[in-house]
């Protein structure tokens, strides 16, 4: 270390750094002045010894890493605000029944695909665990039973599901609202008719993916 210290400056350097050798007397007393005014407690320390012996660290300090700062979680918007600003309102001009054709084209691959093909062997209480579980955004339902005699024969595109209500637009471009307690909703696909009980049905299409349900016959209603 002593003698790289005290090298001369390469003839090539000299003119580049503007800058010229000493000579080797001055050179190691420069470097001993410098190493008495960097090391802390130089007294304790036979600066030649160290010069000669292993390397000397001159006051490094590692800089510090700055704290990430925690993300605060964004609180999402309430009931009260969503319906202030009419999030989940359809616009008139968007109630139609075509334009939400391509919706449905897409339910009906999405469904057969999570039917496993929905195959003449299918076992059929397997289809029905999977329809209960099933998104119905896009399905084509009917209702075929209900204790209000108006909800009976209402078939529509589901655009929008909520907890308690399937919201349809019907071939007359009507934009209508089913309550999913006491009906009993049909869906047919690929040949393959399912009657699902509305009551089974009163949770939002997240929360119902995730439950275990008993198929049970459809009550009469």
């Amino acid at each position: 270390t002593g003698s790289l210290l005290q090298a001369k400056v390469p003839r090539d350097l000299v003119k580049v750094l503007s800058v010229e050798s000493q000579s080797s007397t001055k050179a190691k007393a420069s470097t001993e002045r410098f190493l008495k005014n960097s090391l802390r407690h130089h007294s304790r320390y036979d600066l030649s010894d160290m010069l000669c012996h292993k390397a000397v660290v001159l006051n490094y300090t590692r800089p510090k890493k700055d704290k990430l700062k925690e993300h605060k979680k964004v609180k999402g918007l309430n009931a009260r605000q969503k319906r202030a600003m009419k999030i989940f309102q359809i616009k008139q001009k968007h109630q139609s029944y075509e334009v939400f054709l391509p919706l449905h084209e897409l339910w009906r691959q999405y469904i057969i695909d999570l039917c496993g093909g929905l195959k003449p062997t299918s076992n059929l209480q397997f289809v029905q665990q999977k329809f209960l579980k099933a998104d119905f955004h896009g399905a084509i339902i009917t209702v075929i039973s209900s204790t209000c005699p108006s909800y009976v024969g209402t078939t529509g595109i589901v655009v929008q599901e909520f907890k308690h209500v399937f919201k349809l637009i019907t071939k007359e471009n009507k934009f209508k609202v089913i309550p999913k307690r006491n009906c009993v909703f049909s869906v047919e696909i690929n040949g393959f008719v399912s009657h699902i009980n509305g009551c089974m049905f009163e949770q939002r299409a997240s929360e119902r993916a995730t439950k275990k349900f008993k198929v049970r016959r459809a009550i009469d209603l």
